[in-house]
């Protein structure tokens, strides 16, 4: 088995990866978090959260490749490394990145091919999408809340498949921020200002409350409101930038955003 032979994955998306790849034989590790595939979870000793590991479990492990993702493991690495194991830690923030990642990994562990395999089929079920997206009558704007005290709106990747399911994100200028911090907005003025026709809400596990929503002071008036168009998109299947996002992710938004332009048809 050529590429590496014990892989501790410290987030859910390189985990979801390898098992679609048919590689889960090489994973001894996985994160707390990991809810896909559910078998991973059932099989695997989880060894992290998302800003904190377990580095002795880890190192008991004899891991020869760890796979994380953003700067937010930044230590997390560096103790691994100090330790001498190897490690990568990606930072992609895009479809086209989640797309690139997939066929990087795969190349990394030795299944090249079957991973480029995989982002094609993944590519046209995007680009299917996109096809029926482009018969709706209208384009809803859409209101993606990652976080709601403080608000925080959804980062790049959910933006652009907001756009492919058919829809339009209120704050594109915020999604092109990587930082959570820097998707924070300061007062609901600008929200209510934007008028979304559907919010969807992914509180990054925390269930959302479509009910506090609706009673939030002056959204009375704001569309998605008024219409009932409040709908949550779980966290594990949008906020993740793996596999769940480009397929479960987009179509359950695709699907509120095709009955709401029914509605108005």
């Amino acid at each position: 088995m050529p590429g590496p032979r014990r892989i501790v994955c410290l987030t859910e998306e390189p985990t979801e990866t390898l098992y679609a790849l048919g590689e889960q034989d090489r994973i001894v590790g996985i994160s707390g978090f990991t809810v896909r595939p559910p078998i991973a979870r059932r099989e695997k000793p989880k060894v992290s959260a998302f800003t904190s590991a377990k580095i002795g479990e880890i190192l008991k492990l004899e891991p020869d490749f760890v796979v994380g993702f953003s700067d937010i493991q930044a230590d997390i690495a560096a103790e691994l490394i100090r330790h001498g194991i190897e490690v990568w830690i990606s930072n992609h923030r895009s479809v086209e990145g989640i797309l690139d990642y997939i066929r990087r990994l795969g190349a990394l562990v030795g299944a090249a091919d079957k991973a480029s395999d995989y982002a094609d089929t993944l590519r046209r079920g995007l680009d299917d999408i996109a096809l029926q997206a482009s018969t709706l009558p209208r384009r809803p704007r859409v209101y993606f809340e990652e976080w709601d005290e403080p608000r925080i709106t959804g980062i790049r990747w959910v933006a652009e498949l907001l756009r492919i399911a058919g829809g339009d994100d209120i704050f594109p200028e915020r999604a092109e921020k990587s930082l959570a911090k820097d998707r924070i907005l300061a007062n609901d003025d600008d929200i209510i200002a934007r008028a979304p026709d559907i919010v969807f809400g992914s509180w990054c596990g925390k269930k959302f409350q479509p009910g506090k929503v609706a009673a939030r002071p002056g959204w009375e008036n704001v569309p998605a409101v008024s219409d009932e168009q409040l709908f949550e998109i779980k966290s594990p299947i949008i906020l993740q930038p793996g596999p769940a996002a480009l397929t479960e992710g987009v179509r359950e938004m695709a699907a509120h955003i095709r009955a709401w332009a029914g509605r108005c048809a």
